[in-house]
């Protein structure tokens, strides 16, 4: 007597489609000698109803009679079809040409054994099982390359936004700031050039002078928020320290930054996205938030990870509100904020509610 199989071994279910139940009994019985170690559960059905009835439930392969007076393979296959159910169908037959067996193979049947040749069966199981199970692994896989794939474009038409938006920032305020205040300065130079009376000269040349002074300072300001120096100078910690400080103090915020861990000699592009989160954090809390305090903690972790925190006591707002829908004029700095982290390969969360402030925390 061949030794049972344990109790808790997962079981194979087997749809047998075969109009006579004693070849059941002695599909059951080839099954187990052949293979104790397995547990086979079979269930037997002999038409289309039944078997399209069967299919209802998950079945690991389905056993095929080749001659039956009212169903066949090639209808089984048909229902199969019809249903997109990836079930393998084996054939089960006594005797069968190989025409016939080129014929069903060719139709969908992935494989076929002589009822005189039982004792394969098992091996034949197990390799269509594997094979579906490998096929499944690879659709999964062929879905998340899609999924990835529309994620990735939908994200670089994002990053090409951000950019022209930008882009059209800085255009703003070289045109506005810098370029009224140059036009200023040509004004009064000219003007100095036109007078007669030198002491009205002078007064154009100090004036023109004073607003050459304002202009450096804007080329400064322009160039810091655009990438502080102290981050090549002085490291992170720094140049998020001096930003905070530009930021925070002319509002009239208390502020506070902590740094925590060992800061990395060597600095990539996520110590600038992590500028680049606290200048737009600071900048909504000034703008929105009627804060009185703000807390900025960064943080060095040992597997080379960046955490950035930004805590404010304002008002806070409605997240689902605020982010829900497309990027907007109301929410573009936010939807800015997960798309540079997101660029790389960070993970962003962003917690608030009306009247308990924002939570803003980033790991790099």
């Amino acid at each position: 007597m061949p030794a049972s199989p344990p109790d808790d071994l997962p079981a194979i279910q087997l749809l047998c489609v075969e109009d006579n139940p004693d070849d059941v009994e002695l599909l059951a019985l080839a099954l187990e000698r052949a293979n104790p170690r397995a547990r086979y559960v079979l269930h037997r059905v002999d038409d289309a109803t039944a078997f399209a009835q069967a299919l209802k439930r998950d079945f690991d392969a389905i056993l095929c009679d080749f001659n039956m007076p009212r169903f066949s393979p090639y209808a089984a296959l048909q229902i199969l079809v019809a249903r997109r159910c990836s079930t393998p169908l084996v054939v089960v037959t006594r005797a069968i040409g190989e025409e016939a067996a080129v014929h069903v193979l060719r139709c969908g049947a992935k494989d076929y054994v002589t009822k005189d040749k039982l004792g394969t069966l098992p091996q034949i199981i197990d390799r269509i099982m594997s094979e579906r199970r490998r096929s499944a692994e690879q659709e999964r896989m062929a879905r998340e390359l899609e999924t990835a794939y529309r994620r990735l474009k939908k994200l670089s038409a994002r990053v090409v936004a951000a950019q022209e938006r930008e882009r059209t920032l800085i255009s703003r305020e070289l045109h506005d700031q810098l370029g009224q205040t140059l036009t200023g300065m040509v004004i009064h130079l000219h003007a100095a050039q036109r007078a007669a009376d030198p002491q009205a000269a002078q007064r154009h040349t100090a004036t023109a002078m004073e607003m050459a002074q304002g202009a450096v300072q804007q080329v400064k300001t322009l160039s810091f928020s655009l990438r502080p120096t102290q981050l090549d100078l002085l490291g992170l910690v720094a140049a998020i320290d001096g930003a905070v400080q530009r930021m925070a103090e002319p509002a009239g915020l208390a502020w506070k930054v902590i740094a925590r861990g060992r800061e990395p000699a060597e600095r990539d592009e996520r110590a600038f996205v992590a500028i680049r989160l606290v200048q737009e954090a600071l900048a909504n809390t000034v703008r929105h938030s009627r804060a009185s305090r703000i807390l900025v903690r960064i943080r060095f972790t040992a597997d080379d990870r960046i955490g950035v925190l930004v805590l404010d006591d304002g008002v806070g707002f409605d997240k689902a509100a605020i982010l829900g829908g497309q990027p907007g004029e109301h929410n573009v700095g936010l939807h800015g904020m997960f798309e540079r982290v997101e660029l790389v390969g960070g993970r962003l969360h962003l917690r608030t509610r009306p009247g308990a402030g924002v939570s803003l925390r980033a790991v790099l």
